[in-house]
């Protein structure tokens, strides 16, 4: 069993934090605009899936790592995957 962990959007994510998903979060963190009237950052949430990392923003955007080990991200809707 691996725990999952958070961390605020353009923060160094935590080791835990598997380098090809490192690639895709930085690319997310820097479609983010930066904030002038004081509100919070998301958070991301790194959890695993049958032994697969999976980053998740609280925005809906999943960062996870295709077939191939390449960082997809992926906004999650009602009706699944965007």
């Amino acid at each position: 069993m691996q725990l999952g962990t958070r961390w605020t959007s353009g923060d160094e994510p935590p080791a835990a934090v598997p380098p090809a998903l490192r690639t895709g979060i930085a690319a997310v963190d820097a479609t983010i605009p930066t904030d002038q009237f004081g509100q919070p950052r998301p958070r991301w949430t790194l959890t695993w899936l049958e032994g697969r990392p999976i980053a998740e923003l609280d925005t809906g955007v999943i960062v996870t790592l295709d077939e191939d080990g390449v960082a997809v991200a992926h906004h999650d809707t009602e009706d699944g995957f965007a």
